[in-house]
């Protein structure tokens, strides 16, 4: 590997981690708010739900394909979690994981077994789980309350020396997550089938099961972050979770994932999330702006790391057609 083909390999894997930085330092120093320990625990606090759907949106995007639903599934998983509590915590916190777990195998036997395009079947799953809990709210006009001395709502509400359980569930989450994708042969394999779905097959890898097994994880982490939510707010919402999915994808892209497949950390994936809460977090500090500029701001973080991504394989691949 030559030294330019190093700094690009850096840039992509370590843009957003750098970008990040700066951000903080910048804002530390504009406003006397931002550098505070309330204001770090509370963007950790609305980091950890969308860093936890992304983390199975990473594994699923470096494998090669997408997964739409997670926003839908998201806001399922609240409204089963503030279903189930009444037959209590357990109910609780089973009842959307198995349910959006469900969801998420649908999806992958679909694409995997089915040949069928990940995002047709995830768009057609997106539709389907936001009608499902349309149904379960009559047409959300009935919002389920989660009691306050309930376990499962002092798990999304409690803390741990001064840090919310959700941001602790998402810290383990992401160290798990991070040796299952560099230090496992299942890990191995996903980058091996995101970088060439054909070549994984000639190496006998059971490329179909997991597919499925990438889009259940999906499903399943989407369910769980939707269920903390809920917990977190005590209400299973209906109207959540619109447009999370995009916010994920932008997520895991900014940290460096290709779309494409093959390539991407789950480090990255979480200083991508932080990079957008922070914008969100300067945004409000701000005050004389609309929280809409986030999108913007996103939106343009989105479009010049993906720039950057294609301007880097396409000088990789001439490099290696120079050879």
């Amino acid at each position: 590997m030559t030294k330019r083909e190093w700094i690009a390999g850096l840039v992509q894997r370590r843009g957003s981690l750098v970008v990040l930085a700066l951000i903080v330092i910048v804002s530390t120093v504009a406003f006397d708010s931002f550098a505070t320990v309330d204001n770090a625990r509370n963007i950790a606090m609305q980091s950890s739900f969308l860093a936890i759907v992304a983390l199975g949106m990473t594994f699923v995007i470096i494998s090669g394909g997408i997964d739409l639903s997670v926003g839908s599934v998201y806001a399922l998983g609240g409204v089963l979690a503030a279903l189930g509590i009444q037959w209590g915590s357990l109910t609780g916190i089973l009842l959307p994981l198995v349910v959006c777990g469900g969801i998420g195998m649908l999806n992958g036997a679909l694409v995997a077994y089915g040949r069928l395009a990940p995002f047709i079947v995830t768009l057609a799953t997106l539709l389907g789980a936001r009608g499902l809990l349309l149904a379960i709210t009559d047409e959300g006009s009935n919002t389920r309350v989660m009691p306050r001395d309930a376990l499962l709502t002092q798990l999304g509400q409690g803390t741990l020396l001064g840090v919310g359980y959700p941001v602790w569930i998402a810290v383990v989450l992401f160290a798990v997550g991070a040796v299952m994708l560099q230090r496992t042969r299942f890990g191995h394999s996903v980058l091996a089938i995101g970088g060439s779905v054909e070549a994984a097959r000639l190496m006998g890898l059971p490329v179909a099961r997991r597919t499925m097994w990438l889009y259940t994880g999906s499903g399943l982490l989407a369910g769980l972050a939707g269920a903390l939510a809920a917990a977190y707010s005590a209400s299973g919402v209906t109207i959540v979770g619109v447009g999370f999915e995009l916010d994920a994808i932008a997520a895991v892209v900014i940290g460096g994932t290709l779309l494409t497949g093959g390539a991407g950390t789950v480090g990255g994936t979480l200083a991508g999330v932080l990079l957008l809460m922070v914008i969100q977090n300067v945004i409000n500090q701000i005050g004389t702006l609309s929280s809409h500029y986030q999108s913007v701001v996103s939106g343009a973080f989105l479009a010049a790391v993906v720039a950057i991504q294609a301007y880097l394989s396409r000088a990789h691949l001439g490099r290696e057609r120079g050879t």
